[in-house]
Parts: structure tokens; C-alpha cells; sequence
């Protein structure tokens, strides 16, 4: 009897990736074939940041990766509590550093 391949992806990652990148900001943008996620580190006080990461996804791809983040997100809820909503917490934009100025 044959047995079925086995369908595990073998995936690497580098040393450097693994470390990750830190982002505060994400920025979707869409065109009617791709969805752009552009992760950005906004610190405090400083009037200009740089994108540390573009992600391109399909539209399929889009969802389904909202739909694994929102599965994921309930995960993390059930076993820690909810995650307070951004907008129920006052931030100011200049998160503590000097006010910026036109």
C-alpha cells in the first residue's frame, strides 16, 4: 500500500528575520489586484519615520490572513482577557516628546 506524501511546508528563516522588526503604525493600502501593509515604527518625538516592512498580498490572501488574525486574537483573548481598544485610551500624538509645529 502507498502512503499519502506527507503535506508539511518546510519553512527557514534567517537569523536576521527572526529578530523581527518592531512597528506601532500599519498603513493599508489596496489597488484592485493587491493589498499593501506598509509596518512602521512612529517614536516619540520624532517628526518623521521610516516603513520597517511592506507586506503585498493577493485580495484572497488579505482575507484570509485577517480571518487567521482575528482567530488568533480570540486565542489570545480566551487565555489572557480582552485587549483594550485603542480608542477607548487617550494618547496624545506626540506620545510625550515635543509637540510638533507647522
Amino acid at each position: 500500500m502507498e502512503q499519502q506524501p506527507n503535506n508539511q511546508l518546510n519553512i527557514e528563516i534567517s537569523e536576521e528575520t527572526a529578530e523581527g522588526a518592531y512597528a506601532n503604525l500599519a498603513i493599508i493600502t489596496h489597488s484592485n489586484a493587491e493589498f499593501v501593509i506598509d509596518f512602521v515604527n512612529v517614536m516619540p518625538g520624532t517628526p518623521k519615520s521610516k516603513v520597517k516592512s511592506r507586506i503585498i498580498f493577493t485580495p484572497m490572501h488579505a482575507k484570509r490572513f485577517m480571518k487567521a488574525l482575528e482567530e488568533n486574537i480570540e486565542r489570545f483573548e480566551a487565555a489572557n482577557g480582552g485587549i483594550q481598544d485603542l480608542e477607548q485610551i487617550e494618547i496624545p500624538m506626540h506620545f510625550g516628546g515635543p509637540t510638533a509645529q507647522a
